[in-house]
């Protein structure tokens, strides 16, 4: 499919609204949990199961990394670097990238960007979803993790058609 005017509007929008809807429910989501919790304290909803627990974590998504720095600089690298090709892949076949590789990248984007502003805020991030059989993790964690399924997803789609 070629790219149109109406149609890069339409992802342009895509974009924007969903890289706004992760930071926002993420923003208010961390905000919400920090006042109503103190850092440990735990509120459980299912119990062993589902608990709300105000954690800070120094590493990536889902507290994994702790305290590698450089870890921070190699992840949006790699994003980065696939979003690239991606982009290079549909224009050389003179193709719009696809709106879920969009809305994709775009939840990748919104939960880096919520994550950051806890980096640079705090020097930590705040996670408050328990699962207990998972490290604690927040809106911006699952949207990253979301978006990076879809495009896992979507390159298995492509590589199958070749």
């Amino acid at each position: 499919m070629k790219l149109g005017w109406a149609r890069s509007q339409v992802d342009v929008f895509l974009a924007v609204f969903s890289i706004a809807a992760v930071v926002l429910s993420d923003r208010f989501t961390k905000n919400f949990f920090s006042s109503l919790l103190r850092y440990g304290e735990s509120i459980p909803v299912i119990k062993d199961i589902f608990h709300f627990t105000l954690i800070h974590n120094t590493g990536i998504a889902f507290g994994f990394f702790k305290n590698h720095g450089s870890v921070f600089i190699i992840v949006p690298v790699i994003a980065l670097a696939l979003l690239i090709f991606n982009i290079y892949y549909y224009r050389k076949n003179n193709e719009a990238l696809s709106r879920a590789y969009i809305f994709a990248f775009s939840l990748i984007v919104g939960g880096a960007i919520g994550n950051l502003i806890d980096r640079m805020s705090y020097g930590y991030v705040i996670d408050f979803i328990d699962l207990r059989v998972w490290p604690v993790f927040n809106i911006a964690d699952s949207a990253i993790t979301i978006g990076a399924m879809i495009i896992g997803f979507k390159c298995f789609q492509m590589t199958g058609k070749e």
